[in-house]
């Protein structure tokens, strides 16, 4: 399956331009992460911190057995047919369905240049020539901030996958905000794969896992859709990660699909409700998540602007020991090399050269040396020269071991940072603070807010 794009009539034209103040702001915080240079992906990258830019829609996996009515929930959520239903096994690849400018089929390569953040779906063998992306115009409901993922029907016995379902949905279960599950009241609600990638799921992300009986109406009598209910609770209680406190499985069908009256309870809104709690969730942690990142980026800058300040320090205490060293490594072989010619060359020739106070003072310097030299006896100034020429060596060691120095910021590294920092915390913070008054305005009154 290539990535090439197969266009679609548009079913349910809209004006594009319409955007809510949730998508917008949604929008607005990736752009901050995304923005080039100063977003704060790439200032943290340089700070050898790795940022995820923070998705702009909530992303509800649904899964469950083959005919649980997972396409047909889709399509009624939209408002437009975009998935294939049927009794049949229609769905056999992973279909992400959004919101778009126009109504679009995509296939392979193209699906994962939409979503990059699942590109590690390629590695799962197989999977690749399965994917599909479905866009559609649709703003009804909350769609313009959802991606559903449509899963293959999940059957038991010995139906052949073309790649490993089991992988791929507890992989994209990582990734995913809500993960619904369908259980349909026809007999194959207690289908062990659907139960088994339950558990498995339910260990890591039970927080995010909703359970629905679906097609609730077909159920038959109020007794009916009760012992459907009683036994996939008591399925679901036999295995250890799924027997909880508070386990609740509302009952949900499509309206438009009810040709005839039924007297059985359709929570399906609570469904929407879900959806919209979790983008509103989904909304603050984005908004608390810039915060923390502008604090932990400006941390790491004050982090380093310090450690460049003492590093600063000790290059400079560093370079004091080391000339101090040096100093005296080179002006003791200095002091015995004066020595050895004013001792041997005559008075009048030192006069000559340095006139006769200059050959006075350097006698009056010398002398302490002198005197040092001939209290050594003759035998031994080969050792004593030996002896100097050692620690010569030594000092000149020090001088250059206590020299080493510690790599500093340029100039223009150092203003960079401040930059960084004064943006992060003036501009990028205060955009987020505007962001957040504009997201609580829309449900508390101004009066309220602080």
């Amino acid at each position: 399956m290539s990535g090439k794009v197969r266009q679609r009539a548009t079913a349910n034209p809209v004006d594009a331009a319409t955007t809510t103040v949730n998508e917008r702001i949604l929008r607005e915080c990736h752009s901050v992460y995304t923005d080039g240079e100063k977003g704060l992906v790439g200032i943290a990258e340089n700070l050898n911190l790795k940022l995820l830019a923070p998705r702009k829609k909530i992303t509800v996996l649904l899964i469950g057995n083959h005919s649980a009515g997972k396409s047909t929930f889709i399509n009624w959520y939209v408002e437009e047919h975009v998935q294939r239903t049927g009794v049949a096994i229609e769905t056999q690849g992973f279909t992400f369905v959004t919101s778009g400018k126009k109504r679009e089929s995509l296939t392979g390569n193209a699906t994962l240049h939409l979503y990059p953040h699942f590109k590690d779906l390629m590695k799962l063998e197989g999977v690749m020539e399965y994917l599909a992306t479905e866009v559609s115009t649709s703003k009804q409901k909350k769609f313009s901030l959802v991606t559903f993922v449509d899963t293959p029907g999940l059957v038991d016995g010995d139906m052949k996958y073309p790649f490993d379902v089991d992988e791929a949905i507890l992989w994209l279960g990582d990734l995913a905000d809500l993960i619904f599950v369908f259980f349909d009241p026809m007999g194959q609600a207690l289908c062990k794969r659907t139960l088994n990638i339950v558990e498995r799921l339910n260990e890591k992300h039970s927080e995010r896992i909703k359970f629905y009986l679906s097609k609730a109406d077909e159920a038959g009598s109020e007794t009916d859709r009760q012992r459907v209910m009683m036994q996939i609770t008591q399925e679901l209680c036999k295995r250890p990660g799924l027997n909880k406190c508070g386990f609740d499985m509302p009952t949900i069908y499509v309206p438009q699909l009810n040709v005839r009256s039924s007297r059985c309870v359709n929570q399906i809104d609570d469904i929407c409700k879900q959806v919209e709690k979790t983008i509103n969730q989904t909304m603050q942690n984005t908004l608390n998540a810039l915060e923390r990142d502008c604090e932990q980026i400006s941390d790491l800058i004050d982090k380093k602007l310090e450690e460049d300040r003492a590093a600063s320090s000790y290059n400079l205490r560093a370079r004091g020991k080391g000339a101090l060293f040096g100093f005296l490594g080179f002006i003791l072989p200095i002091i015995l090399l004066v020595n050895f010619l004013a001792s041997n060359v005559s008075n009048e020739l030192l006069k000559s050269l340095l006139g006769k106070a200059g050959a006075e003072a350097l006698q009056v310097y010398m002398a302490p040396v002198a005197s040092f030299w001939k209290s050594i006896p003759p035998d031994y100034h080969m050792h004593t020269l030996g002896a100097l020429f050692f620690i010569t060596l030594v000092l000149v060691f020090l001088a250059k071991w206590s020299s080493r120095l510690l790599p500093t910021l340029s100039r223009k590294q150092k203003r960079v940072l401040q930059e960084n920092r004064d943006y992060v915390q003036d501009s990028v913070r205060g955009r987020k603070e505007a962001l957040y008054l504009e997201y609580l305005q829309q449900s508390v009154g101004a009066a309220d807010i602080n």
